[in-house]
């Protein structure tokens, strides 16, 4: 009998989820051991300083290629590479978000309406453990994206998705819808892991690896057992469908906007995006490259319902949360379109794509926070009638943002868009680009219906104000409306940058 060997890891390339988890431990260690009246400040500081010292490590690893991180579950490349920095970006922008701690509840335990609540909110406390909770979730997702075997994807895909379900049911305000959706997030959650779980267990009675390249082996050599492999393949895609928020896998996605603290509803839909994107470019382009014949007529499939619906249903919503919940379905689809591609072109495309509609993504939710009246946000549309009235910057800020998830000229989204189809034509999937393109006339009408009951509606005044954006909120819509416009205008530098690195070792 061999002895054990203890695994080799390479402390630098994993420094980045390393510094993630230290961050999130010291952040429960406050919360133990601070006094209540220093816990927000110090909660702050400790989730910045974590994020940027990642950010840091990460700079640091451009350019290296590293086939075994730790022991054959993580491979860092090029595409490893830009996406952990794009959620990393994502991420600090998001904890600026979370500073405004009117959007959390005073007490996670208290019944909703309860006097425990009541005296909790008239007391002013807040609970800050969203912090270290934050942090884990930043390192799953760090994690996700460059795991090469299916336990590391599953125990990441679990890290960074477990604090999302207890964030989401932190609201300050519409406590029982907020649990609600935790709840719906958490069990259709747990389904679609078990369905991953599944689809790990057929693909390695498929190749006898649990690592993407053994699994790669197998295909290539065809060794493999290909019922095994079919149906792996759409198990282990049901975990990462759910996680993007694809057609049939999609209901859980407008009920969480809507019920999430606004801040962690505009994490979720950037960063999440980015990671389980990630991982599934990955997956795709590294293992079942060679087996397209089994999945891509499946993902055409699902990519053009869930531009359809996501389109469609977008229409007759009411709710801003949930229009734009509606919108990132639709989004989702176009993004499947560069999984289909699987060329060079189309994997740069998705990046470029997912780096430019997180930031677009996090300054508008952003915006959302600042529509107010006496009982909180306003997420009623017919309430945003007039806003430009009220006020312009706030009005014009928004309407670029939709502009941007629209696809008009001149922003970045549609950058993204023309990068995207252009590869998936390329890739034969012509079908895809029409119903993407007519997917994208449907959504530019309910984004210009917005833009012109704010702009060309008369204002009702029923107490909905315009709030005055803290200097933390105030930076994170600089950044985004700037990245958005200047994308779109001057999008070479990017495409370059993306072009660079956008690659896997397979």
């Amino acid at each position: 009998m061999s002895g054990f060997i203890a695994p080799v890891l390479n402390y630098a390339i994993l420094a980045p989820i390393i510094v993630a988890l230290a961050g999130a431990v010291i952040g429960v260690l406050v919360e133990a051991f601070a006094s209540r009246s220093k816990r927000a400040s110090l909660q702050l500081v400790i989730t910045l300083a974590t994020l940027f010292g990642s950010l840091f490590f990460v700079l640091v690893n451009r350019g290296k290629e590293v086939t075994d991180a730790a022991g054959g579950s993580v491979t860092f490349d090029g595409a490893g590479f830009l996406i952990q920095l794009a959620i990393l970006i994502i991420a600090i922008l998001g904890t600026l978000l979370l500073a405004d701690e009117k959007n959390f509840t005073a007490v996670a335990s208290a019944l909703p309406g309860s006097i425990e609540e009541q005296e909790a909110s008239a007391a002013g406390l807040r609970v800050t453990e969203v912090y270290p909770l934050f942090l884990f979730s930043v390192a799953g997702m760090l994690l996700f994206p460059v795991s090469t075997d299916l336990i590391t994807l599953f125990v990441a895909l679990e890290m960074l998705s477990l604090p999302l379900y207890l964030m989401t049911g932190l609201s300050r305000r519409r406590r029982l819808m907020s649990q609600e959706a935790a709840l719906k997030y958490f069990l259709l959650g747990a389904f679609a892991s078990a369905f991953f779980l599944f689809g790990a267990a057929f693909l390695y009675g498929s190749s006898a690896s649990i690592t993407l390249g053994g699994i790669r082996q197998a295909v290539v050599g065809g060794t493999g057992n290909n019922v095994f492999l079919l149906i792996g393949i759409v198990f282990l895609s049901v975990g990462l469908l759910f996680k993007v928020g694809a057609v049939p896998f999609h209901a859980w996605t407008p009920d969480v906007y809507q019920g999430a603290p606004t801040p962690i509803t505009a994490f979720m839909a950037a960063a999440t995006k980015l990671a389980a994107f990630g991982a599934m470019l990955r997956i795709y382009y590294v293992s079942f490259a060679n087996a397209e014949w089994s999945w891509r007529p499946i993902i055409m499939v699902i990519s053009i319902a869930t531009m359809a619906l996501g389109s469609l249903v977008a229409i007759a919503q009411r709710d801003v949360k949930r229009m734009l919940a509606y919108s990132s379905i639709a989004h989702a689809g176009f993004l499947l379109t560069g999984v289909y591609a699987l060329t060079q072109n189309g994997l740069s495309a998705t990046i470029f794509y997912l780096a430019t509609y997180g930031l677009t993504t996090i300054g508008a939710f952003a915006l959302v926070t600042l529509i107010r009246d006496a009982n909180g946000e306003v997420t009623d549309l017919n309430r945003w009638a007039g806003l430009a009235k009220r006020s312009p910057l706030v009005a014009s800020l928004f309407a670029a943002y939709l502009l941007g998830f629209a696809g008009i000229p001149l922003t970045a989204g549609f950058i993204g868009k023309f990068s995207i189809f252009s590869a998936a034509y390329e890739a034969g999937g012509k079908w895809l680009v029409i119903a993407g393109v007519l997917s994208s006339a449907v959504a530019a009408f309910f984004y210009i219906r917005v833009i012109v009951l704010m702009f060309f509606k008369d204002a009702v005044e029923d107490g909905t104000t315009v709030v005055i954006p803290t200097a933390l909120t105030r930076n994170v819509v600089l950044v985004s409306g700037v990245a958005t416009v200047l994308f779109g205008v001057i999008p070479q530098p990017l495409i370059n940058f993306i072009n660079t690195y956008s690659s896997f070792i397979r």
